[in-house]
């Protein structure tokens, strides 16, 4: 198609009113805005098209617009109380989508041309049928305290701004993406790569208080060239919502989980939240061994409602999490999107699997590599321990604490996956500690190890409890060493290396 504009913005003209004497309009600020950003994007000034004339009850449709809509590349919608009244912008709407469907491109490469800017909430219901299924940058905040919608606007103190500024980013760039789908169209060149479906991620919806990091995650994904599900909005009927879910991460090969403080909308005919609902889905794909969930909290997370509550309670005592098909993470975003960013990574090819030694065969105990796992508040107190063992022959590997999450995160796993021992010092760590721990054993398959451990063991340290006192496993041997290291405690352990 030979476009005579990049951009049509469809708005009724109430919300361009400028609500003081002197003030630009809505409407008139967010055309500035995206004329500049997709302009810096595409490097050359965008055409970017609107209808100031407003139209009269008997000004004739055609004689101003049918000509002009159809010949525009993409079309902005900006969705309002008044917008889905007027007679005017519906029609706008259908003509455009009607000449694409007759042309049949509707969605070039996989890619919308109808964009929905939603101003001022409006019911999905009362959405035009052509907007329903369409994602929409949301420029407004829901007040915590009253609920009330709160347009995002410029100029507006500095955080209010940011979030506007965000939303227009999120929207520039993928108007550029559609713009350069289409070029390259026009002019056999190859398009962007198409990402594969082995790098979908699912970014699950959340509370609407998570609503911005969620967006935020979105962002890094999609700057990073990865595929971002769903793409359309969920039914909120109970088994529309769990079909629709269940087919988007058939499509994933990990999804991302960001639990808050709020429960989360229940769909009609549902009894669990859109947010536990879409986890428990992923728990099910998670079953066939391909597939990851990545959770994230905020550190300091303390929910009031009991719902929420008990289902955070679940996640934390999940046997699934801290292991490779499940993880969950109490951190800040930032270093959330770097452990994503790691699990995304494809894992290194694994080394050819080396034969168990026979029976009765000696292992060289100075090639032996033992993960010594510990609480961060037992570096000081794993010293004696580590000489004994140094002793004996043994390379002692500790974990790291310095540095980022990803980076610690990436180490941690790598030990796991290259050493031949691993023993387990329960000291100031928590038994719920001492349980993820056991599990990330149990699970070691999944970090890359083509050869069971020689051995595990939990050695019992200082402070003593009664947990310490009570405890029993068949999964690693139990070392008791009573007033501190001693070979006599350790030999079990050490049998199992030579």
């Amino acid at each position: 198609m030979d476009f005579e504009n990049d951009v049509f913005l469809s708005y009724a003209h109430i919300d361009d009113q400028a609500l003081a004497e002197g003030e630009k309009g809505w409407i008139t600020c967010l055309h500035h805005a995206l004329q500049v950003r997709l302009g810096q994007l595409l490097g050359k000034d965008p055409k970017i098209w609107r209808d100031e004339q407003k139209l009269a009850g008997n000004d004739p449709f055609a004689d101003h617009l049918i000509d002009r809509v159809p010949r525009v590349a993409a079309f902005v919608s900006v969705l309002s109380p008044r917008y889905v009244k007027s007679e005017w912008c519906q029609r706008e709407l259908q003509t455009f989508v009607g000449a694409c469907q007759e042309a049949g491109m509707a969605r070039p490469a996989g890619k919308l041309r109808v964009f929905k800017v939603v101003k001022t909430p409006v019911p999905l219901d009362s959405h035009p049928a052509p907007l329903k299924p369409v994602l929409g940058y949301e420029f407004y905040t829901i007040e915590a305290c009253s609920g009330r919608a709160r347009e995002l606007h410029v100029p507006a103190a500095k955080d209010i701004e940011q979030r506007y500024y965000d939303k227009l980013e999120d929207l520039a760039h993928d108007i550029a993406a559609l713009l350069g789908t289409l070029e390259a169209e026009a002019t056999g060149q190859p398009a962007r790569p198409v990402p594969q479906p082995g790098v979908c991620v699912y970014l699950a919806e959340t509370s609407y208080e998570l609503r911005e990091r969620r967006d935020s995650i979105r962002r890094e994904l999609q700057a990073h060239g990865y595929t971002v599900l769903p793409e359309q909005p969920l039914p909120l009927v109970g088994p529309d919502f769990t079909a629709a879910v269940r087919e988007q991460l058939a499509r994933c090969r990990l999804s991302v989980h960001i639990i808050g403080q709020n429960y989360g909308v229940v769909p009609d005919g549902a009894t669990d939240s859109i947010v536990v609902l879409q986890h428990q889905l992923a728990l099910e794909r998670s079953a066939g061994g391909d597939f990851c969930r990545l959770i994230w909290m905020p550190p300091d997370l303390a929910p009031e409602d009991e719902r929420q509550k008990r289902f955070v309670d679940r996640l934390e005592t999940d046997p699934g999490n801290g292991s490779r098909t499940g993880d969950l993470l109490k951190t800040s975003i930032e270093d959330f999107k770097s452990v994503l960013h790691v699990r995304l990574t494809p894992p290194r090819p694994a080394a050819a699997a080396e034969p168990a030694p026979a029976a009765g065969a000696v292992v060289d105990s100075a090639r032996s590599h033992n993960f010594l796992i510990c609480d961060k508040g037992d570096l000081d107190a794993i010293g004696p321990l580590q000489d004994l063992l140094f002793d004996r022959g043994v390379e002692v590997i500790c974990p790291c604490f310095d540095g980022d999450e990803a980076s610690i995160r990436r180490d941690y796993e790598e030990n796991l996956a290259d050493c031949d021992a691993a023993l387990v010092y329960y000291g100031a760590g928590s038994p719920l500690w001492l349980r993820n721990k056991l599990r990330e054993l149990q699970k070691i398959a999944g970090y890359g190890r083509t050869k069971p451990l020689l051995a595990k063991a939990v050695y019992i340290a200082p402070p003593d409890t009664p947990e310490k006192g009570r405890f029993r496993t068949l999964e690693a041997i139990v070392i008791r060493p009573g007033a501190g290291p001693t070979a006599e405690a350790l030999e079990p352990f050490l049998s199992r290396l030579r």
